[in-house]
């Protein structure tokens, strides 16, 4: 039953389409991880070189923190790794997320450094393995480090990242295929020198150039074409990771849910529901979506403690 219904939904091409778009941002993410890792470790080197006060190797004594997304009462170390962050930034006009961060270790932990560049929601990130694709490129973006790269290449990923990932239906079309295939190309050629990342092209080259079908016994072929067959057991752990992330992103939210993400909450859970293997997969995701839609209020709190049973489940 799990394979015939995993194949009728395979069998839909705007779906197929969402899963292969998320896989691909899957392996984007894990082409990404060892360059960028590496990267930040040079970055926070240059900086303490660069920096008189810096090089002295001290560490804050203060427990420095943020106070919800605001730094109040900075020691003058923490102070001055704030200037170099700022200093670094691309934009200067843009929030940056401080509540990712853990300041007072700012003198020896690159990757904390790192996450002041990245969307919130990083707090409890330690390292770039726990990176999902867009806090990855949202640094490539904001860290001027990385000012070589083109930063319309990188808008334009970030774009079609989002599309995919607030798509109410979970469906994209043939031309946006396309369009994103360009892009991520497009932003990956000047990096073909770093062996992970060749890689990662080839794997995205190859997903979107060809068919996926699932063989079932007494189920047809996907689309009736003569795909590439691809083992069930994966196709299956990536679906369940991508829904995974589109219920986090609906919750985690600072401000109470809007119409829009009230109705793609609702849209995603009647899936969910709809779907046998899927309901069985998600039972207790299922148990606390109700317990957050279900009431007079969508508060924020309720939301992110719901986001984070979830990404635990």
């Amino acid at each position: 039953m799990v394979l015939a219904e995993l194949s009728l939904r395979l069998n839909e091409v705007g779906y197929k389409n969402w899963l292969k778009a998320g896989y691909c941002l899957m392996k984007l993410k894990d082409g990404l991880q060892g360059y960028v890792n590496n990267e930040m470790k040079v970055f926070h080197e240059n900086i303490i070189t660069s920096n008189a006060t810096l090089r002295r190797g001290e560490v804050c004594r203060h427990n420095c923190r943020a106070n919800g997304n605001q730094l109040h009462s900075l020691c003058p170390l923490c102070s001055e790794w704030r200037k170099e962050i700022l200093r670094h930034h691309t934009n200067s006009s843009a929030v940056v997320n401080w509540g990712n961060c853990k300041p007072w270790l700012w003198s020896v932990e690159y990757w904390e450094l790192a996450k002041a560049f990245m969307p919130r929601g990083q707090a409890n990130v330690t390292r770039a393995e726990q990176c999902d694709a867009s806090a990855l490129l949202n640094l490539l973006h904001f860290c001027d480090h990385f000012s070589y790269m083109d930063p319309q290449l990188l808008r334009d990923v970030i774009r079609c990242r989002n599309e995919l990932m607030h798509s109410c239906e979970m469906r994209v079309s043939q031309q946006w295929m396309q369009r994103y295939q360009r892009s991520l190309e497009m932003l990956l050629t000047p990096l073909q020198h770093i062996p992970d990342i060749a890689t990662t092209t080839q794997h995205i080259q190859e997903t979107l150039s060809i068919d996926w079908s699932v063989h079932v016994p007494g189920v047809d072929h996907v689309d009736g074409c003569k795909g590439r067959e691809v083992e069930l057991e994966y196709v299956s752990q990536w679906e369940a990771e991508l829904l995974r992330q589109r219920l986090c992103e609906l919750l985690d939210q600072e401000e109470e849910l809007n119409a829009e993400d009230l109705q793609s909450l609702q849209t995603l859970s009647a899936f969910l529901q709809n779907q046998e293997d899927l309901r069985e997969r998600f039972r207790e995701e299922l148990q606390t979506l109700r317990a957050v839609t279900d009431g007079p209020s969508h508060t924020p709190e309720r939301h992110q403690e719901a986001a984070t049973h979830i990404t635990h489940t």
